[in-house]
């Protein structure tokens, strides 16, 4: 278990995160390589349902091979649902609907960006980034792997090496909070993007006033602790939990629950992140952890995808080394993890990263693991991604006022873009 917080702790980001249940099993893959083929396998032993939810599902290689698993599922009667974002699968769209053009298989998109008019919506900067798949209601899939070829980069076309990345495979009670997740997006897939839109279609549809409830509760992640599956048999006793960060009930869901871990560090914390660059209260942990005497390490990337992106972590650097806190750069090829280790004992892999996109704006799913086994063995692979990385001994900024500018320049871009989003208050 974690440990307690200090009495007298007065900060909201620090109320408890998504219910752990035990006796489940948690296997680690790294990489569409080892992630594929087991999501390949799983849907062709599919009984009775497939559900995916991604933001980029991309016509190469690796999607042609989903879509031939899904739609074989689907041909042998399994219901398949399909769910992309409407901007991380804009390009691919119209082959995408041709390709899973089976009987049997659905296929939403999430604020689809089809006409001019959507595009001047603030909500369409709030995408849904969730990489999710459960089958049959006892197998999932959670991460930051897209169905997309992991030598293949969107913007910088074709890499010999793979870029880093990570998911889990599930088996368990924890699989119903994924499997309620994915239901519900499909859900507020088809009725529409707005809240208010959902609620009003749920009253014309004029379910039974206790289906209604229900499936406000799951839309809302109010679903009652009665309702989590039983934690007492006796599987293999891996404590997981599901965090899901939306835009209804839970909006700061996974920074609260990187926030606790990292506040009950005893020995070392590890965090590989692709886009980096928390708010005030998540550095405030990190940086009292380092002072405390926790190794704190931070793996970002040395190969950066989006400049923008690379110079808000960077902008960073001089706070977080002034106070103890490693940092390494992976040149070896992209980074796009999102995941962490807290004493070999607490561990998350998911979609979401560290900045105000995931913690803000986007539709996030992270799994939670409690389970030294586990953490171990995920540390392990970011000990090996560090051994070939660069660390940074000295911020790579200019000194003195060009580095505030920098740093300033940053802050101002990352609130506008927050304020165009309906984001208001301090980051």
């Amino acid at each position: 278990m974690l440990a307690a917080l200090p009495e007298g702790t007065e900060d909201p980001v620090v109320s408890p995160p998504g219910a752990f249940v035990g006796s489940n099993r948690v296997r680690l893959l790294q990489g569409g390589d080892e992630l594929f083929p087991a999501m390949h396998a799983a849907m062709a032993a599919a009984r009775s349902q497939v559900w995916l939810a991604t933001y980029i599902f991309h016509d190469d290689e690796a999607g042609r091979a989903m879509t031939d698993a899904l739609c074989a599922a689907a041909r042998r009667g399994v219901a398949v649902h399909v769910l992309v974002d409407g901007f991380g699968s804009m390009a691919t769209l119209p082959r995408l609907k041709a390709w899973l053009a089976v009987e049997g298989l659905t296929l939403e998109v999430f604020r689809p960006l089809d006409r001019w008019s959507a595009w001047l919506q603030p909500v369409q900067l709030r995408r849904l980034h969730h990489k999710v798949c459960v089958v049959d209601e006892d197998l999932a899939f959670v991460g930051g792997i897209n169905i997309l070829d992991d030598r293949n980069d969107l913007s910088h076309g074709r890499s010999q090496r793979p870029r880093l990345d990570f998911a889990v495979e599930l088996h368990g009670p924890v699989v119903q909070q994924v499997l309620r997740l994915v239901q519900s997006l499909d859900t507020r897939a088809r009725l529409g993007q707005e809240w208010r839109a959902e609620v009003g279609a749920l009253a014309r549809s004029q379910r039974p006033v206790a289906d209604t409830l229900q499936l406000l509760r799951e839309l809302r992640g109010t679903v009652p602790q009665a309702e989590q599956p039983d934690a007492s048999a006796a599987l293999q006793p891996v404590r997981a939990a599901f965090v899901v960060r939306d835009n209804l009930g839970r909006r700061r869901a996974i920074e609260r629950s990187y926030i606790e871990a990292v506040r009950g560090a005893r020995h070392s914390v590890d965090i590989a992140c692709a886009y980096f660059y928390p708010r005030r209260a998540f550095r405030r942990s990190l940086l009292a952890a380092a002072e405390r005497g926790v190794q704190v390490r931070l793996l970002m990337q040395g190969k950066a995808d989006y400049l923008l992106a690379a110079l808000a972590a960077r902008a960073l650097y001089d706070e977080l080394l002034a106070r103890g806190v490693r940092i390494f750069e992976y040149t070896p090829a992209f980074l796009h993890a999102k995941v962490a280790v807290v004493d070999e004992r607490w561990a998350t892999v998911g979609s979401s990263n560290i900045d105000p996109l995931s913690l803000l704006l986007n539709l996030e799913a992270n799994a939670l693991v409690q389970d030294e086994d586990f953490a171990r063995l995920l540390r392990q692979r970011i000990d090996e991604a560090m051994a070939v990385s660069q660390e940074i001994k000295a911020p790579p900024m200019r000194e003195g006022w060009r580095r505030w500018l920098s740093r300033g320049f940053v802050a101002w871009c990352a609130t506008l873009y927050l304020r165009v989003a309906g984001i208001t208050g301090r980051y």
